[in-house]
């Protein structure tokens, strides 16, 4: 039995496409012109389609923003995986984050926490992006550890999220006066220090 994936057909491919055109339109949009003062319509032209097209795709802006989380989800997903699977799972976590952060999508990721925390609307949404670290997280050590104790990887992931979102908002509180990965790699060896 076979059980490699079947390659993705140009219909699938078509559609991916479209939506992460519709994703970075809007977070483009909204960089421009903020979160709430952006239409679905300003969207739908930026991205080349039209506003019922844009249905078939998106629900609402909300879910367009969101899509850019769960990119950045994959990547740090996808980071976890590409690890050896004899390392401290909260190493393995810390270097996945700071993957993402090094990547070319963590301006990207920058960007949405801005467009997030500059908007009434989505303001007490922020944490929305944070479960989407911790769930790709889970599932990436579940996958790489399938012997290890679900609790334990689901609390490796809590405490690691915890310490990213710290490090994202001391990063925005002071201004950016280093790197995202110096105030990453400060959160995570302040939360071992209080660990040992």
């Amino acid at each position: 039995m076979n059980d490699a994936p079947k390659p993705e057909g140009l219909r699938e491919r078509k559609r991916r496409e479209t939506s992460r055109r519709i994703a970075e339109a809007g977070l483009n949009a909204f960089l421009a012109n903020g979160y709430d003062a952006t239409t679905l319509d300003e969207i739908a032209a930026a991205a080349g389609i039209s506003r019922r097209t844009f249905f078939h795709y998106f629900k609402s802006k909300d879910e367009v923003l969101f899509a850019s989380l769960g990119n950045f989800a994959s990547v740090v997903k996808a980071s976890v995986l590409a690890e050896p699977p004899t390392g401290m799972a909260i190493d393995i976590a810390r270097d996945a984050l700071l993957n993402l952060v090094g990547s070319f999508q963590g301006a990207e990721m920058m960007a949405t926490a801005k467009v997030m925390r500059e908007s009434k609307t989505l303001r007490s949404r922020r944490h929305t992006g944070y479960l989407h670290f911790e769930q790709a997280i889970f599932d990436g050590l579940c996958e790489l550890r399938p012997d290890q104790a679900r609790n334990s990887l689901r609390l490796v992931s809590l405490v690691a999220v915890a310490a990213f979102r710290l490090a994202v908002e001391t990063f925005q509180q002071q201004s950016a006066r280093q790197p995202l990965a110096g105030y990453v790699r400060d959160a995570f060896e302040k939360l071992k220090t209080e660990i040992r």
